[in-house]
């Protein structure tokens, strides 16, 4: 009999269908291309220099403590259930049905905005890097030419196939990681000044009510908007091979390696650029310091390396959010459940998510043209659904922890990754964080959801507003409509159903 214990999903109560061909790597390259050091640090850099200062570089050791506290337990729940869609089944696993399908929700949700929000990155890069990708006068017109083509290009390479995105993404990821490390050499040896950068704030809290702690708290979000999607290693357990043991190392590899090589790239940038009170810098960020510092010629082989690695980021991006529908559509959780289930028996990938992701991020994207401030609010608002979905799976596990209920009955022989002891403390250290980064990021300032004019008060509440909306409006579509018929498909469940698969 199986056991929700073995690499099978019989104990989870599905039959295998998606096909097992990702090893050690392609697991790792999923997990930090999601995260993509080059497209996040260079995509928000401007927007932490400009509200911290130098000084703003505090928050990336600070963010990655954090994760770090909710990935070592994201890191146990992939030894023990390396199943697709991992928040949405962890969640499941460890508390309600409804609990798990709102984190499933507001993951699938934040991930469709983050594949719209990772193309817009193409509009910072590219026409710097030539004119020929200026087809518009107006660059948000230009972004959503630019990140409909990125979204397009996706779309058709997850469709076709795992094997395919798999070497595409691992491929990029080691680009991107070669390109890392030389350009941290480049910047070393053009350091114009010491680490001591790090502690000028630029005088960018005169403004704030709080002092620079409050410019600081502004400016965390820059590494807070980068440092996560490390989950995403363990969403791809049922095309893996030996996910129990893989899983666990990529999501932990994956978000060290991030912190280390990110953490060098932002610091180094800071000494080696030549004026620091530039105010290009503010507003070009690491693009500018990279031309500055290297000239047009090497600066410009670096910026394809960004262009590279935001384009394996939405990869891996729109992979997660398909794997989140499948997962969620074949246990019936969402509309159309059994078209969005279904798998190719050609390319042995649900082609359908892959469609509807990309087609519903192109639209998303549409917006910026007319309403720019209102996508960034999107943008920010998503990813605090991200976090939000993180917190529905650490609380329910601390719930278990507290209950003597985890970890979980273990198969004699098979080795998982544990905590041990230090399970407790670093599961209540990642709620903590958890909450306060949520409080954080949906805080309503208008300098994050409605910097220029016109100003609205429901901008300014964006997040809270929206995020409510979100979860009230799909919750209510669930509980009256969904939970009457949730249940897994029969054309994917097993055909037995474990005892164990409904623990």
């Amino acid at each position: 009999m199986s056991n929700p214990s073995d690499d099978g999903l019989a104990g989870f109560g599905y039959k295998q269908e998606l096909e097992r061909t990702l090893g050690n790597f392609h697991t790792f390259a999923a997990g930090i291309s999601y995260i993509s050091i080059l497209t996040g640090t260079f995509q928000l850099f401007y927007f932490g220099f400009s509200f911290g200062g130098p000084a703003y570089w505090w928050s990336w050791p600070m963010v990655f403590a954090g994760q770090l506290m909710v990935a070592l337990s994201f890191a146990e729940l992939a030894a023990h259930y390396p199943v697709a869609g991992s928040i949405y089944n962890w969640s499941k696993r460890l508390g309600s049905p409804h609990v798990a399908w709102l984190a499933g929700w507001m993951m699938l949700t934040a991930s469709i905005v983050s594949i719209a929000a990772v193309a817009l990155a193409y509009q910072i890069t590219l026409p710097q890097i030539s004119s020929f990708f200026s087809f518009s006068g107006d660059s948000a017109v230009n972004a959503v030419i630019l990140g409909t083509a990125l979204i397009v290009f996706t779309t058709l390479v997850n469709a076709w196939g795992v094997k395919l995105m798999a070497r595409i993404n691992s491929a990029g990821v080691f680009i991107e990681l070669i390109a890392a490390v030389l350009l941290i050499v480049a910047l070393a040896v053009n350091i114009t000044r010491g680490p001591e950068v790090v502690m000028q704030t630029n005088n960018t809290g005169a403004d704030q009510p709080w002092g620079y702690f409050g410019a600081f708290l502004v400016a965390s979000l820059a590494s807070t908007y980068v440092m996560y999607g490390f989950d995403t290693a363990s969403s791809l357990g049922e095309e893996s091979h030996d996910p129990r043991k893989n899983a666990p190392k990529a999501i932990l590899r994956a978000l060290i390696a991030s912190f280390v090589i990110g953490g060098l790239i932002l610091i180094l940038a800071l000494m080696a650029v030549g004026d620091i009170n530039n105010p290009e810098i503010a507003t070009g960020g690491l693009q500018f310091i990279v031309l500055d510092v290297l000239g047009s010629t090497i600066g410009t082989i670096f910026l394809l390396a960004v262009v590279i690695a935001i384009t394996v980021c939405n990869l891996a991006v729109q992979s997660a959010a398909i794997r989140m529908m499948f997962a969620m559509g074949r246990d019936n959780n969402l509309p159309a459940g059994k078209h969005l289930a279904r798998v190719s028996p050609k390319t042995k990938t649900p082609v359908i998510p892959a469609i509807v992701s990309g087609v519903i991020a192109v639209l998303i994207l549409v917006v910026n043209v007319g309403q720019p401030q209102i996508f960034t609010v999107i943008t920010s608002i998503g990813i605090i659904m991200i976090y939000l979905a993180y917190l529905l799976v650490t609380v329910p596990m601390l719930v278990k922890r507290f209950r003597g209920q985890w970890p979980p009955p273990k198969v004699e022989g098979t080795k998982y990754f544990s905590l041990g002891k230090l399970g407790l403390p670093v599961n209540i250290l990642g709620v903590l964080w958890g909450g306060a980064i949520v409080v954080n990021l949906a805080w309503p300032r208008r300098e994050v959801y409605n910097a220029t004019e016109p100003y609205h008060w429901y901008l300014e509440w964006g997040a809270v507003l929206f995020v409510g909306a979100v979860a009230v409006v799909g919750f209510a579509y669930y509980w009256f409509v969904l939970r009457h018929k949730s249940g897994v498909l029969a054309d994917h469940a097993a055909e037995a159903h474990p005892e164990e698969a409904a623990q």
